[in-house]
């Protein structure tokens, strides 16, 4: 399935499209309403546990709403289930592989080195 990307306030990746922004929590994240698209991406994925959308979608956020263990775990799922294209709003591609590593890799710690 092929999804519309967004970025979000924290520069999350959030997927949808525009037919199926109710179900995939898209236009609740937009407006900001966190707790109405966490609860609809909940009943969504008890339907349709494994599509990236709904777990990059619930990751973005579970991301900014400080519950960073929670977003990591999800994106890990992403990774751990067959690349999807995924729509950008620019109108080029981008796979759920590489949204979710990109998301990532914003988690983890930098390393400094001095002598």
């Amino acid at each position: 399935m092929r999804g519309l990307i967004l970025v979000a306030l924290a520069a999350t990746a959030v997927a949808g499209s525009a037919q199926a922004g109710e179900r995939t929590g898209y236009a609740a994240i937009v407006a900001g309403d966190l707790s109405q698209a966490e609860r609809m991406l909940t009943t969504e994925r008890r339907i349709f546990p494994q599509r990236p959308e709904l777990m990059l979608n619930l990751a973005a956020v579970y991301q900014q709403t400080g519950r960073t263990g929670a977003a990591a775990s999800l994106y890990r799922d992403v990774l751990a289930q067959p690349a999807v294209a995924m729509d950008l709003p620019n109108g080029s591609t981008r796979s759920s592989h590489a949204i979710a590593d990109a998301a990532l890799r914003r988690f983890a710690p930098t390393t400094l080195a001095n002598r």
